[in-house]
C-alpha cells in the first residue's frame, strides 16, 4: 500500500462523506444511528475525531521503524475493550456537542479532512508515526485504518439518513484488500456481493449465513475488531 493510493483513496471517501451530509437539517443530525448510543451529529463527531489524530501524531517525534500494520491494528486487545469503547463514545460525544449546529460541525470536518490530507502528501513514503494507543506505523497503513472509519461509517450514516450508500472504488480496493488480501479482486468477484454489501456483511451490519462464513473463512478473510 503506498503512500499515495491511501491518500487518494482517504480524499475521495471523505468528500463523498462531506457532499452527503452538506445540508442536512438539523432533524437529520438528530437522527439515531446503528452505533448506539450516537446520533448522525455524535457519529460524524467520532469520524472527525479520529481524523483529527493526524496532525499531532505527525507533529510528534518519528518512531524508529514500524511495528503494526493496518490488519495488526485491528487485533482483540485494549484498544477495542469496554473501557476504551466508552471513551471513544465520550469523545465523539463531547466533541459533537460543543458544535453549534450541524452545519458547523460540517465544515470542521470537511476543514479537518482537507488539512490532513494537505500535511499528509508533504511527508515521505516511508514515513513512520505513532498511534495514540502506542502504535509504531507507516503512515501508508495508519492511513488505511482511517479510510475503514469513513468508509464503514459512511454506511452507517446514509443508512440513518434512508439515502442511497456510497463506496468510492480506491476506498473499496483498499478496504477490500485489507480484507482479502493481495487476492481480494478474485474473491470479491466469487462472492458476488457489490462493495457496500460485502463491507456491511464483514463488519456486522448485515447477517451472515453459515455457508457464507464458510466461503469467507476460505477465501482468506481477516476479521476486524471493530469497537
Amino acid at each position: 500500500m503506498t503512500l499515495p493510493r491511501a491518500l487518494d483513496a482517504f480524499r475521495l471517501e471523505a468528500q463523498e462523506l462531506s457532499r452527503t451530509i452538506a445540508g442536512l437539517s438539523e432533524d437529520e443530525w438528530e437522527l439515531p444511528t446503528r452505533c448506539e448510543p450516537w446520533s448522525v451529529r455524535e457519529l460524524l463527531g467520532h469520524v472527525r475525531v479520529v481524523i483529527a489524530w493526524l496532525p499531532g501524531m505527525l507533529a510528534a517525534a518519528e518512531p524508529g521503524r514500524a511495528e503494526v500494520s493496518a490488519t495488526q491494528y485491528y487485533q482483540p486487545d485494549d484498544r477495542f475493550a469496554p473501557r476504551t469503547n466508552a471513551a471513544r463514545i465520550g469523545l465523539a460525544q463531547e466533541y459533537a456537542a460543543g458544535q453549534v449546529s450541524g452545519a458547523a460541525l460540517a465544515e470542521d470536518f470537511t476543514a479537518t479532512w482537507q488539512l490532513v490530507d494537505r500535511l499528509c502528501r508533504a511527508e515521505r513514503e516511508d514515513r513512520v508515526v505513532r498511534t495514540r494507543h502506542g502504535d509504531a506505523m507507516l503512515l501508508s497503513q495508519f492511513l488505511v485504518t482511517r479510510v475503514v472509519e469513513i468508509a464503514v461509517h459512511g454506511l452507517d450514516v446514509t443508512d440513518a439518513l434512508g439515502r442511497v450508500p456510497w463506496l468510492t472504488r480506491p476506498a473499496g480496493d483498499v478496504v477490500l484488500e485489507l480484507l482479502l488480501g493481495p487476492g481480494w479482486m478474485n474473491a470479491a468477484h466469487e462472492l458476488g456481493w457489490d462493495r457496500p454489501g460485502l463491507l456491511r456483511r464483514v463488519t456486522g451490519r448485515q447477517p451472515l449465513e453459515s455457508a457464507d462464513v464458510a466461503r469467507l473463512e476460505r477465501l482468506g478473510i481477516r476479521w476486524l475488531t471493530l469497537g
